[in-house]
């Protein structure tokens, strides 16, 4: 299996570049912080299963990584909850990034949790 094709970074993937759609319409002066900051751990979510997924057959290191990917993720949420506050997004918006966000989340939590499932404790080819 190629990291591309777990669920987690195929939605993880597609909630940044949702992300990266929908910052675009943030305020100039936002650009060097929220919609900076948001691009970045959105991204990161996604490198960090990258790596993960590289690490395989090291259980502690997988673990550490998608650890990594869950807070960034985590960091996604906070930023998304900023936009709305500050009427960058709407609440609908909100919701759906939000949401995904979240499914996200649970998806790494079952791989932090079952990391053999993955093949953790297994040599790959």
């Amino acid at each position: 299996m190629n990291f591309k094709d777990l669920m987690a970074y195929k939605l993880s993937f597609q909630l940044a570049m949702e992300v990266f759609e929908t910052s675009k319409s943030f305020p100039i002066e936002e650009r060097y912080s929220l919609t900076d900051q948001i691009r970045r751990s959105s991204r990161s979510v996604s490198v960090n299963l990258a790596e993960a997924y590289r690490k395989i057959i090291y259980p502690a290191h997988f673990r550490s990584k998608l650890t990594d990917s869950d807070g960034e993720n985590s960091e996604t949420q906070v930023w998304l909850d900023f936009a709305v506050e500050c009427k960058y997004i709407n609440k609908e918006q909100h919701l759906e990034l939000s949401s995904k966000t979240e499914e996200v989340g649970k998806l790494l939590n079952y791989m932090i949790n079952n990391p053999e499932k993955f093949g953790s404790s297994k040599t790959r080819n």
